[in-house]
Order: C-alpha cells, then sequence, then structure tokens
C-alpha cells in the first residue's frame, strides 16, 4: 500500500489529521494543492478553479466560456474540467510516489488498486461546531450553518461525480472518529493501520 486517501466531514481536522499522518509516514501530501497544478495543466487561472473546488456544478449554469477555456470544451463546466483534471492528476501522481490524498473523490478515482487505503474522517455535529468556532472565529449559529454548507457542497461533488453516496461508510476501507483523539493520535492510529495491512 502506497496511497492512503482522505475523506472527512467539514471541522472534523480531516486535513490537519492528513498532513500529521503524510509527515510521519514520509509521505508527498496533496490537498489545494491539486488546484494548483490542475490550473497549470487546464490553463484555467487559480482563483476560478477554486471556487468550483469540491463542488458540483448547478444544472442550470451557462456553458463556460473563460477565454482560457478552448472551444472544444465550452460546453463543459468549470467543475467538470477541474475533476477530470484532477482525476489525471491523482492517477499520476499515484503512479509516482507514495503520497496522502485528501477529498476530490480520490477513494473512487483509485478504486482500481490495491494498494490504495482509503480513509474517512467523521465527528459528531457538536464536537465539529466547537472545532470551527474556535478555528475560524465563529459564533455557534455562524460555524453551524458553515458545516452545513461545506458538507452538502462535498456531499453533492461526490454523489455526482461518482454516482456514490459520500457519507455510506461501505465506501472506505477505514473510518475514524477523530473526536476521540488528539490529531497527533489519530495520525498514529491510522499509521498503524496502514502499517499493519503492508505487512498482510
Amino acid at each position: 500500500m502506497s496511497i492512503i486517501t482522505i475523506g472527512r466531514q467539514y471541522g472534523s481536522d480531516g486535513r490537519k489529521i492528513a498532513q500529521e499522518l503524510a509527515k510521519r509516514l514520509g509521505f508527498a501530501f496533496y490537498d489545494k494543492e491539486l488546484i494548483r497544478l490542475a490550473a497549470q495543466e487546464s490553463n484555467i487561472p487559480y482563483d476560478e478553479l477554486a471556487k468550483a473546488d469540491e463542488k458540483r456544478a448547478s444544472i442550470w449554469a451557462y456553458p463556460t466560456q473563460n477565454e482560457m477555456i478552448t472551444e472544444d470544451r465550452w460546453y463543459y463546466s468549470v467543475n467538470d474540467i477541474l475533476y477530470d483534471t484532477e482525476r489525471k492528476i491523482i492517477r499520476a501522481k499515484a503512479e509516482k510516489e507514495d503520497c496522502v490524498i485528501v477529498g476530490r473523490c480520490a477513494n473512487r478515482i483509485l478504486a482500481d488498486r490495491k494498494d490504495c487505503l482509503s480513509v474517512f474522517i467523521y465527528a459528531p455535529l457538536e464536537y465539529r461546531i466547537k472545532t470551527v468556532m474556535e478555528r475560524d472565529y465563529l459564533n455557534e449559529k455562524e460555524a453551524k450553518a458553515l458545516i452545513r454548507k461545506m458538507d452538502k457542497q462535498r456531499r453533492y461533488h461526490y454523489n455526482y461525480f461518482t454516482d456514490r453516496n459520500w457519507e455510506d461508510m461501505d465506501e472506505y476501507d477505514f473510518c475514524l472518529d477523530s473526536s476521540k483523539c488528539s490529531i497527533e493520535r489519530c495520525a498514529k492510529v491510522l499509521e498503524s493501520v496502514y502499517r499493519s495491512l503492508r505487512e498482510e
């Protein structure tokens, strides 16, 4: 096993856990860096791609006609172009290096690889509200609204592009409740899971 994909609920500290895990294993780490790579690959500005990151395009969206997008792609949304480009990048990275990849439907994109461990990190809503309040300096109502918005966007994105259910635990090899222990401890648990599976 040389690739670990991390799906995560908003406010579960999934990104921080993934970073710590990559550090412990000495693996490359990919999250928002995938957007930068996709911008270089597609010749679409980073800021425009970032707006579409892990979101499903509206069925009412107008055709994309950004001057950087060639005519053959006019009738694809930026979301579709970003997903297709990131999919190619994710598969290329998986061929070249050990890595931890956050989000972007990576578990489904790499589902055919036997050396991929897919993980989903979740936590009770109350825990995530507290995390987001402290991290983003929001009140309880604002934090709860942001969590619902971000989870909804990620759910739509995943379900739309994979035709699967983002929060279906059967989609993943291992699911972890991050409220049970610290970021470092969660990363250590995942490292142990990875190393034990690698030895089999």
